[in-house]
């Protein structure tokens, strides 16, 4: 018996996707802003991805 709806449950899954592609060069990476994401909610997976920083570029990088 299923306590969440197999489709919901997807539709999280492809959002903390989503959120960690959009936050690969930020702060804390794909990685860390997916488990933000998958952990609590695509909500607050947002919200950390909106208030982080980018990353420093490498010196010598354009």
């Amino acid at each position: 018996m299923f306590l969440v709806h197999p489709l919901l449950l997807l539709l999280w899954l492809l959002l903390s996707v989503l959120i960690g592609l959009l936050g690969r060069n930020k702060r804390f990476g794909f990685i860390g802003n997916f488990l933000v994401s998958f952990l609590f909610s695509p909500l607050v997976g947002i919200i950390v991805l909106l208030a982080s920083d980018d990353r420093p570029r490498p010196a010598g990088r354009f």
